[in-house]
């Protein structure tokens, strides 16, 4: 099996990851099977995680997939008392599950006289029912399932929670008001965490990933003939490295936050990995 990039060892450890059937997600739960966990795969997609459980199979790995909505308090309490009788109780977990929706997306960057009169989806047209879905997707979808498998944590040692948050909750970015302040309350949540689980072993801190082209995002950075996106000239002339990031360069990232022995007095943190965006002004 791949040796991961740390030699971080996790054999021993149960690790749960929700999302687990998207590209990030999925690419999370094989970097912690090659340093050794035993993965479960959360996610609605039943096809999607059971391929990437197979494929952790396949290198050698364990790893297992369940049917899980992070929205629904019952089934993911369900969940996790399967897992912990399958792989045993969760030491990791990786709230990874999250997304935005077209229907808390504005079409523009800026309001302009005329656009209340046209065909333009504004500010005021976005829909409430969709924006609330953005919040609860990415903000009860972390609390949820914390709830659920946190539990098993209690009193143990070496346990870890990594949430997945965004550079839109340093700073927000156009069109996405709902995107940016739902990640922003993960930030947020993180935090909150880590101080109330201080006192009983549980460390928890989240990675804010900067510009990685996926399936989710392809339309607002990729036209239909592959070519850039006028918002990917501006997203890579403000990231300092001048490129995309590359799924490959979070493994770092998510393997240090889970090792007790690399950063057992690190909790609270929101790991900046955006190739420099937020540390470049524009000028």
């Amino acid at each position: 099996m791949k040796q991961n990039v740390l030699n971080t060892d996790l054999s021993g450890k149960v690790a749960v990851v929700t999302g687990g059937g998207g590209v990030l997600c999925g690419y999370f739960a094989k970097v912690l099977a090659r340093a050794g966990a035993k993965v479960a795969l959360l996610d609605r997609n039943e096809q999607a995680a059971t391929r990437c459980a197979m494929e952790i199979i396949a290198e050698g790995g364990m790893a297992k997939a369940y049917v899980c909505n992070v929205l629904d308090r019952d089934i993911c309490n369900a969940v996790a008392e399967q897992v912990k009788a399958d792989l045993g109780g969760c030491d990791l977990l990786i709230n990874g599950a999250g997304g935005n929706n077209p229907k808390a997306t504005t079409d523009k960057e800026y309001l302009e006289e005329g656009d209340l009169d046209s065909d333009v989806k504004t500010f005021f047209d976005l829909d409430d029912k969709g924006v609330g879905g953005v919040f609860d997707l990415n903000f009860l979808g972390t609390l949820i399932p914390t709830q659920a498998f946190a539990r098993q944590m209690v009193g143990k040692k070496g346990c870890s929670i990594v949430n997945l948050s965004s550079m839109n909750a340093f700073t927000p970015l156009t069109k996405i008001p709902a995107y940016s302040g739902a990640k922003a309350s993960v930030s947020n949540f993180t935090q909150w965490l880590a101080v109330h689980f201080s006192k009983v072993g549980i460390r928890v801190n989240a990675i804010a990933p900067g510009f990685f082209s996926t399936k989710q995002n392809a339309k607002l950075l990729w036209n239909e003939d592959g070519s850039p996106t006028a918002r990917t000239g501006k997203i890579l002339a403000a990231t300092p490295m001048g490129r995309f990031g590359e799924s490959e360069e979070l493994e770092g990232s998510l393997l240090f936050l889970v090792d007790e022995r690399a950063s057992g007095f690190i909790t609270g943190v929101v790991l900046p990995v955006d190739g420099g965006f937020s540390a470049y002004s524009g000028v």
